[in-house]
């Protein structure tokens, strides 16, 4: 696991001459203002392994050190935002593995977190475990109406160690988060809406997020 881990990590840092991301778990893009990393995987659920969370960490790390920095929208498919660290893998673990699992994590959403652009997640499906840890550590969250979110390890006796538990009580109150971590509920964009998990509903969320950059960058033309 640790050498095709490293494998997916050199990949990814291959940029070519386009300014685009080889990586067998997520494709990028250029959409108006902005970048789009679009997560990927032959099931389509988009699970953060070790290899996939390296990988965007290095591709992220890589967008951060360009000379202009643009805005960056993360997406899945119509289907899965991501449901999340690969269970099994987390299974396979020792303590000490576990304890390095958590901390790459951490750097991954400490990466976007600190991102000098405006990071904004386009959640379509699924958003579920580690995904929503995903989604929590960027700047704004826009869904579609069909997308449901959720941290179900409390019901699999596992709890987030990628900064969840921080993040999502600072977003919508300590007594919601609670539902969401303790409960292992899973709720519907309608409630995420309501409860401010996302800031808007709309069919399309990746055309939603380039349009909202677009009218940002021309108010700011303005000034």
């Amino acid at each position: 696991m640790l050498l095709r881990s490293r494998r997916a990590w050199h990949l990814s840092r291959r940029m070519a001459h386009h300014g685009r991301v080889l990586s067998p778990f997520f494709q990028t893009e250029s959409a108006g203002p902005a970048d789009v990393i679009r997560l990927i995987s032959h099931d389509k659920t988009n699970r953060l392994t070790r290899a996939c969370v390296q990988a965007l960490t290095a591709a992220i790390e890589q967008m951060k050190r360009q000379n202009q920095l643009r805005p960056l929208i993360l997406a899945g498919n119509s289907q899965f935002f991501s449901v999340g660290a690969d269970l099994n893998e987390i299974n396979a673990l020792t303590g000490p593995e576990a304890y390095e699992f958590s901390a790459i994590g951490q750097r991954l959403m400490r990466t976007i977190e600190t991102y000098r652009a405006p990071v904004i997640a386009a959640v379509e499906g699924h958003c579920m475990g580690g995904g929503l840890d995903l989604a929590l550590a960027c700047h704004r969250r826009i869904s579609c109406a069909i997308s449901i979110f959720g941290h179900r390890g409390a019901a699999l006796g596992l709890m987030t160690g990628w900064g969840g538990t921080q993040r999502l009580p600072r977003l919508i109150g300590r007594a919601r988060a609670l539902e969401l971590f303790i409960a292992a509920e899973k709720i519907s964009a309608a409630r995420a809406l309501e409860i401010g998990l996302v800031e808007a509903v709309v069919e399309r969320p990746v055309e939603e997020a380039i349009r909202s950059l677009q009218a940002a960058a021309s108010i700011s033309a303005l000034v």
